[in-house]
């Protein structure tokens, strides 16, 4: 056999090899993309979200920590992680949005809170042509999970599952550090003046459970209830703990008129990063370590 049509067969499997690699890529580039709904019900998108919009604040840090932070083209108020977020534009907030400047935008994705965001201006927005996709995280470890889907609408499937891998280690050992500790009965309070606190559901609870942690009040019906300050009294837990942003006062004080409280005799009255602790993002697990350390002085004083 001679060397042309060597060169010739080789020259064929190449152009053959490098086609098919390209029809390959070209598919894997536009193959439909799926999400799941905060109802369980699938979203499939054409290919990769380019002009991204989020609707709750801890959507936009979420898109960042997926890497898809270059394609947020606008947010909602009070969007304030990372750094870089203070430069996008913004939409209105989580409760007000504002449809004609997302219209202007036209985004091919919107991310939205489903128990945050009105439904009406979802649906809107559906109605106009826009694709809504509608998350919930009510549980720590769907941190990881909404992290690694978002880095998947965006075609930054790498870094999400990079990240998402790291967060479900720290959720792994947080659970493994404190698995059989004794538990310690806690009051949670959201706010002072009424005064709120949180339910077995919710993802603060979700939490502190991984660490032992026993809500007073995990048995209410609502996720964020309204209660009264001699039901706290009563239920006398060994620590009162609440979120705090840097220069606020200390809401919990109010707490040291009842001084036969086992938390205040103790002095068991500690505060968490507002920001983290009240957002569920990737930071959420730093505050949810902190907490953890705490109920472990409860265990063990000085």
């Amino acid at each position: 056999m001679t060397l042309a049509p060597l060169r010739e067969f080789a020259g064929g499997y190449l152009l053959t090899s490098l086609l098919l690699f390209g029809l390959v890529f070209s598919q894997a580039s536009f193959a439909d993309i799926t999400l799941q709904q905060a109802d369980g019900e699938n979203l499939v998108i054409p290919q990769a979200a380019k002009k991204i919009i989020t609707l709750a604040p801890n959507l936009a840090e979420i898109v960042f920590a997926a890497g898809a932070g270059e394609r947020l083209i606008a947010v909602v108020e009070y969007s304030n992680f990372p750094e870089q977020v203070a430069e996008i534009q913004r939409v209105g907030d989580a409760f007000r949005v504002d449809l004609e400047r997302i219209v202007a935008l036209e985004p091919d994705l919107v991310i939205a809170w489903a128990s945050g965001n009105p439904q009406t201006a979802l649906q809107k927005l559906e109605q106009l042509g826009f694709t809504v996709l509608q998350v919930e995280i009510t549980r720590p470890e769907e941190i990881a999970d909404t992290v690694e889907m978002l880095a998947h609408a965006a075609g930054t499937d790498v870094i999400g599952k990079e990240v998402a891998n790291r967060l479900r280690r720290e959720l792994a050992n947080l659970k493994q550090e404190y698995l059989g500790k004794t538990e310690v009965s806690y009051f949670y309070q959201v706010a002072a003046r009424p005064l709120y606190t949180v339910n077995g559901q919710h993802i603060i609870s979700r939490g502190l459970e991984l660490c032992g942690g026993k809500n007073i009040f995990s048995e209410l019906s609502s996720l964020a209830p309204q209660i009264d300050r001699e039901a706290v009294i009563i239920a006398d837990p060994q620590i009162m703990l609440a979120g705090r942003t840097p220069g606020e006062p200390a809401s919990l004080d109010v707490w040291r008129d009842w001084s036969r409280l086992q938390a205040v005799e103790d002095n068991n009255l500690f505060y968490l990063p507002a920001d983290q602790v009240s957002q569920a993002t990737p930071r959420f697990l730093t505050s949810m370590a902190l907490a953890c350390q705490l109920l472990d002085q409860v265990r063990t004083p000085n």
